[in-house]
């Protein structure tokens, strides 16, 4: 099947990938467009994971003040040169993250971040609810449990407030494959009037 040049553009400027990763994608699926897609969103964890031992030296701040001046914050955003920090669309993707913190208060980047005793209050919760269960599926249903509840907290898996069908976490993968460099979500901070 020819790949048409409407479809790469279309498909490019809906994912912000170069040209010739978006050409491949369709050569790969064949021109259908949703299955080109997924190609794309798992070459993006393949860079990501590429870049991810990648020394961390540039990066930008991102800053978001909600229109009712009650509730702002900052994300620095970070990446390996000043070249990629000072790119419009780094720039623009930590403030859109800054504004996903403003308004989804998470607790942790990720999940390297949980501290012990969060996690054994948690635990101790949880515990009550599954101490009726089966002995064997105990530990499965807490650890279910305890996903489903840190998964809200966590910054990082959480879900993009402006597009829930992609978390923090592509948002940022698919930045390692726009600019070819680490980026990662060094620091983030929110104050609130409430």
């Amino acid at each position: 099947m020819e790949i048409t040049s409407t479809q790469i553009k279309a498909l490019r400027d809906e994912t912000g990938i170069s040209v010739m990763q978006c050409k491949k994608a369709l050569e790969e699926a064949a021109g259908d467009m949703d299955k080109a897609r997924i190609i794309l969103k798992k070459k993006r964890s393949e860079a990501a994971e590429k870049k991810s031992d990648r020394e961390i030296g540039a990066g930008a701040v991102g800053v978001y003040v909600h229109n009712t001046n009650e509730v702002a914050a900052t994300v620095l955003l970070g990446c390996e040169t000043d070249f990629v920090s000072k790119n419009e669309e780094f720039v623009a993707l930590a403030r859109e993250i800054a504004m996903h913190v403003a308004a989804m208060n998470p607790k942790y980047i990720s999940r390297d971040d949980l501290d012990e005793a969060a996690v054994e209050k948690a635990k101790e919760v949880f515990a009550e609810e599954i101490k009726d269960k089966p002995a064997d599926m105990q530990e499965q249903i807490m650890q279910g449990k305890l996903d489903s509840y840190f998964k809200e907290q966590i910054l990082l898996e959480q879900p993009f407030v402006k597009n829930p069908e992609q978390t923090i976490a592509e948002m940022v993968n698919g930045g390692v494959q726009k600019f070819g460099e680490k980026i990662t979500i060094a620091q983030i901070s929110r104050v609130s009037v409430k």
